[in-house]
C-alpha cells in the first residue's frame, strides 16, 4: 500500500489531496486547500510551506506528487506559481519524501482520459472515481487528480517491472 500526497500549487490557493493505493483499490484519505491571504509573496510562500509540511507530518505520505508549472499568458504569474511550487516541493523533500512532477496534460489524461479536459470534468471524475458525496473545490480536485496520476503511473511501472521479471 502507498499513501500519496498530491499538490496543486498556487500563490493564493494551494490544493492538497491524499490517496491510498493498494493492489486494486484507491481510497480517499483527506483533501483541502490552503489560502495564503493577501500578504507579500514571501509571507504566502511561508504559509504554503508550513501548511504542507504540517500535512506531511500528520498524514505521513510515502510519496509526494506536484503539478508542474506551465506558462500561460502572464510571465509574472508563472514566476509566482513557480515559487509556490518550490515551497510545495520543499515541504516534501524536507521530510525525506520522494517528489514526482507531472504536467497538467498528464494529470488530466490520467483522471479523465483527455489531456485537455476542463476543470469541471476533472472535478466530476475525481468525485466519481473516489466515490465522494460532494464535488471537491477546484484546487482540491486538482490535487486529488495529481495524487491519482502518480498512483496510476506507479502501479503501471510496477506491472511493467513484474512482467519483465517473468520473461
Amino acid at each position: 500500500m502507498a499513501r500519496i500526497l498530491g499538490i496543486d500549487p498556487g500563490s493564493r490557493i494551494t490544493g492538497y489531496g491524499l490517496l491510498e493505493f493498494s493492489a486494486n483499490k484507491v481510497s480517499y484519505v483527506a483533501s483541502g486547500f490552503l489560502k495564503t491571504g493577501k500578504g507579500s509573496l514571501p509571507e504566502r510562500l511561508r504559509v504554503i510551506y508550513e501548511g504542507l509540511n504540517g500535512i506531511v507530518r500528520e498524514h505521513q505520505p510515502d510519496e509526494v506528487a506536484v503539478e508542474q508549472v506551465f506558462m500561460h499568458r502572464n510571465a509574472a504569474s508563472a514566476l509566482k506559481l513557480g515559487h509556490a511550487r518550490g515551497a510545495a516541493v520543499l515541504a516534501g523533500v524536507m521530510e525525506d519524501k520522494p517528489v514526482a512532477e507531472y504536467s497538467p496534460t498528464q494529470i488530466k489524461q490520467a483522471i479523465t482520459g483527455k489531456g485537455h479536459a476542463s476543470k469541471e470534468q476533472v472535478q466530476h471524475m475525481v468525485r466519481v472515481l473516489l466515490g465522494l458525496a460532494e464535488t471537491p473545490q477546484e484546487d482540491e480536485a486538482d490535487a486529488l487528480a495529481v495524487a491519482w496520476c502518480h498512483g496510476s503511473m506507479r502501479q503501471t511501472q510496477r506491472r511493467i517491472a513484474a512482467a519483465g521479471a517473468v520473461q
